[in-house]
Order: C-alpha cells, then sequence, then structure tokens
C-alpha cells in the first residue's frame, strides 16, 4: 500500500490502548459463534426491541479493552463503534474506571445535594467550554437531556414552537422523536404541536445549487425565513440540529452553515441549540463539534463520551438563560450523581491529559485519506467524510444518480465484522466511530478490512 501523506502525528500518550495487527483482529471460530448464537438465544426469549446492527450481526460481547472487544467465543474485534459512539476514550480506560469504583464505595446518589465531585466538574466545565456557556444540569441519557433543552428553551423565550431538520436524530421520547426522523405508530400519526422539520445543507446530496456547482447556503437560510413566516404561528424558541447528523450517516454541513445560521438566529431572536450529545466531547477534536466553525450555541446537549460508558449527559447553556432552569423543576433521579460526575470529570481530564483533540483531529485525516482511496477504486464508493473520529462511507448504485446501495451496505458491514471489524451501519451509509485513543496501524488496519469487504460486495453484486 502506498505510503499516506497525512501530516505529522502529534504528541500521544494512550499507548495502553495499543493494538497489535498481527494479534487482533483475530477470529477463532467464524463469529457469530456457537455460544454467541446461544446466548442470544436465550437473551432474545425475554429481551426485545433490538438495534439494526445487533439484528445483522447477533454476536455476544464478553470484555473489552482499549480499542479491541472480545466476544464470548473468544473472537477479538478492532472497535470502530466505540458503543455506538460512547466509549470515545477507549474500554475500560484506567483512570475513568479507578474514578467511578472511587465514587460507588464512597456515595452513590445524594439526589441533587451538592458534593465536591459535582462542584470540580461543573468548575471544569465552565472551564473548557467555549463562550459564556457556564450554566448546567445533568441527565442520565442524551434524549433526557434534549427535553430539557427543549423546556429551557421555551422558559427563556415564553415560545413554544421549535424547528429541526431532515435526518436528524434527538433521541425516542415524544419531544425528541418530534424533532427528529423516527417514525413510529406508538406516538401518533403527528408530530408533537409546533415542532417543525426543515432541510438542512448535505455536501453530497445538496437541494440548492449555485451556478458553478457548489452548495447555495444562503437559499437554506432564506427558505427557513419564509417556512417560519408562512409555516409556523410566530412563535419560534429555538432552533435545534445536530452539528454532524450521526443517525443519519455521519452528514457533514458546508463551513458556513453554522456561522450564517448562528447570525440568522440572532437577527430573528430564535435560540440556536446544538444536539451534541454524539458529536461532543473529543469525538470531533473539539470539546464541541461547534467550535469548528467558532459559533457557540445558545443551548446545548452534551453526552455519549462525556463519561466515557457511565450514563451520564449534561446541558450547558449561555450566560444569560441559565437561570431558566429553575423554571423547568430541572433536577432528576440520577443525573448528577457522584458516580457520574466522576466519570465526567476523570474523562475530561484525560482528554486534555492525553492530548487527545489533537489526537483524534490527527486520526480523522488519516482516515480521510485512506478512505479518499477507497473512493477512487471502487465504483459503489459514492463519498467518503470525517470530521475527527465520526467517519462515513456512502454506497451508491451509480455515481452519477447517487442512488442509494442498501443491499451493499448491509452485506459490508456484515462482511467486516466476520473479518474482525465491530462497527455500526446505517443503510446504504457505513459508519465509523473508533476511540480517539486508536493507533495508527489499529485504524488503518480496520479500513483495509473495510476496502476488502467493499470489494468483495462488488464482486459478489456484479459491479
Amino acid at each position: 500500500m502506498p505510503e499516506l501523506k497525512t501530516t505529522t502525528r502529534p504528541a500521544y500518550r494512550s499507548q495502553w490502548a495499543a493494538i497489535d495487527p498481527e494479534r487482533t483482529p483475530h477470529i477463532n471460530v467464524e463469529p457469530p459463534g456457537p455460544k454467541s448464537k446461544e446466548l442470544h438465544e436465550r437473551c432474545t426469549k425475554y429481551f426485545k426491541g433490538l438495534s439494526g446492527q445487533v439484528k445483522l450481526f447477533p454476536v455476544a460481547f464478553e470484555s473489552g479493552k482499549g480499542c479491541e472487544l472480545t466476544d464470548v467465543d473468544g473472537n477479538r474485534y478492532i472497535d470502530f463503534s466505540s458503543g455506538i459512539y460512547v466509549t470515545t476514550l477507549g474500554h475500560c480506560h484506567p483512570k475513568v474506571t479507578e474514578a467511578v469504583q472511587k465514587a460507588a464505595a464512597t456515595l452513590m446518589n445524594c439526589h441533587d445535594f451538592t458534593t465536591d465531585i459535582k462542584t470540580r466538574l461543573v468548575e471544569k466545565l465552565a472551564e473548557v467550554l467555549p463562550g459564556d456557556l457556564n450554566g448546567f444540569q445533568f441527565y442520565d441519557s442524551g434524549t433526557t437531556a434534549v427535553e430539557a433543552g427543549q423546556r429551557v428553551l421555551r422558559a427563556a423565550t415564553g415560545k413554544h414552537e421549535m424547528l429541526s431538520c431532515f435526518y436528524d436524530y434527538h433521541g425516542k421520547t415524544y419531544g425528541g422523536v418530534s424533532l427528529g426522523h423516527i417514525r413510529s405508530s406508538v406516538y401518533g400519526p403527528v408530530r408533537a404541536p409546533g415542532m417543525h422539520m426543515v432541510p438542512r445543507p448535505d455536501a453530497y446530496r445538496p437541494m440548492w445549487v449555485k451556478g458553478d456547482g457548489t452548495i447555495d447556503t444562503d437559499k437554506y437560510i432564506e427558505f427557513f425565513d419564509q417556512y417560519i413566516d408562512k409555516g409556523t404561528v410566530g412563535s419560534v424558541a429555538g432552533f435545534v440540529l445536530e452539528p454532524i447528523q450521526g443517525w443519519g450517516g455521519s452528514i457533514m454541513p458546508p463551513d458556513d452553515f453554522f456561522p450564517k445560521l448562528r447570525q440568522y438566529c440572532d437577527e430573528k431572536q430564535i435560540l440556536l441549540m446544538a444536539d451534541e450529545v454524539l458529536t461532543s466531547w473529543g469525538r470531533t477534536g473539539k470539546w464541541l463539534c461547534m467550535e469548528h466553525w467558532d459559533v457557540v450555541p445558545d443551548i446545548v446537549s452534551i453526552g455519549k463520551g462525556f463519561g466515557n460508558g457511565f450514563p451520564v449527559t449534561c446541558v450547558a447553556v449561555r450566560e444569560p438563560y441559565k437561570e431558566s432552569f429553575e423554571a423547568i423543576s430541572a433536577s432528576s433521579s440520577y443525573g448528577g450523581n457522584p458516580m457520574a460526575c466522576a466519570a465526567a470529570l476523570a474523562s475530561t481530564e484525560v482528554i486534555e491529559e492525553e492530548n487527545l483533540l489533537e489526537r483524534a483531529t490527527y486520526l480523522g485525516e488519516l482516515a480521510l485519506e485512506r478512505m479518499e482511496r477507497m473512493k477512487e477504486e471502487h465504483a459503489m464508493v459514492g463519498d467518503v467524510r470525517a470530521k475527527g473520529c465520526l467517519m462515513g462511507i456512502e454506497l451508491v448504485k451509480d455515481k452519477a444518480t447517487k442512488e442509494p446501495f442498501n443491499e451493499a451496505g448491509a452485506m459490508v458491514y456484515q462482511k467486516a465484522f466476520k473479518k474482525g471489524l465491530a462497527w455500526i451501519p446505517a443503510g446504504h451509509i457505513l459508519r465509523m466511530s473508533p476511540p480517539v485513543v486508536m493507533d495508527d496501524d489499529a485504524l488503518l488496519k480496520g479500513l483495509d478490512i473495510i476496502d476488502e469487504s467493499i470489494g468483495e460486495t462488488a464482486r459478489e453484486l456484479g459491479m
């Protein structure tokens, strides 16, 4: 393989998580193996509502360390999922594990009373977050944080309507589903009142383009303005959207979109809420993904990698709006418990101590260079994208028509998993979220497995 030309490798201090690509992946028995199948059958006799990735590949995992997973049959996998964008620092990071163990042996829960660990966490958050994001509440899931953010929007503005975007994902409660793309008969035939969805710029599939063929972000802003005028009752509290769409397929916005949206929201006195449950805490190479565009949201939901696997999330708000927490009954049973705060503080300190923001940025550059080669070599690879350790490969039946190739997506996912790559499907879009502590060789080995799987799928489908 020709040498990659990525920029200089930054200082890196997470060698505990290194993978020997000669040792891992290692397939002891074709997965899902007999022990996985037996355990999965026992579990799913009672446990229902599985994700699409488990249905496609029902393996049962036993342990994880760093960037490696081991299933119950002894197969070892390179982890390109991070537990669905969660274990950003790798499985069982020593510092995070020790912090949670210490907290669990000292004090597990005291509702929302003040503790030393909570105090140190909020002080650290005020230090690392951009602008005047200095009001906080803690929760135990991303969905709960998004719901709380909606309540803050309404309390801060006195308005009730909200805008979100096509293919966004904001959780599975009624409020979250009403902001997102999920459809279910459980929630009824309509969204919650006052919830509106509009298109957002997708550089690969633009709705509006300029004469030179580049995406026209101004047209999107103009449409938002028309829609608010004609399609709402004029009581828009906030615009809620993911900086990069995760569930939608790692969809990256053009660089000028969020600065223009920030300016538009300010002009119209609409608050901007960034749902960064998936994109925050080092995943894209910044504390918040919005920092890539020098934009400070009014409200932001933080989660997933925030506690590196421990269920802890956060709603952060700017100085002018933090008193709105007092109006929304903001506390929760598990939010801000000592174990959660210990996990979040330890994760934050690890990112600083191990230089992981720069590391994530570097890994994204390395991956994108490798994926660009796949795009050149495979007819079905229509687009590739990466920002830090948030990556995607879009498979199409034809590069000219860009018709999605869902069948190929499922095949590539399963083939790569059988070769020892644990990762995430999204229909025709292959999603990757390796831990930011991954070493170069393991990242490139994982991408090689994907490359091989795309080639095998193409041959089987006659492409």
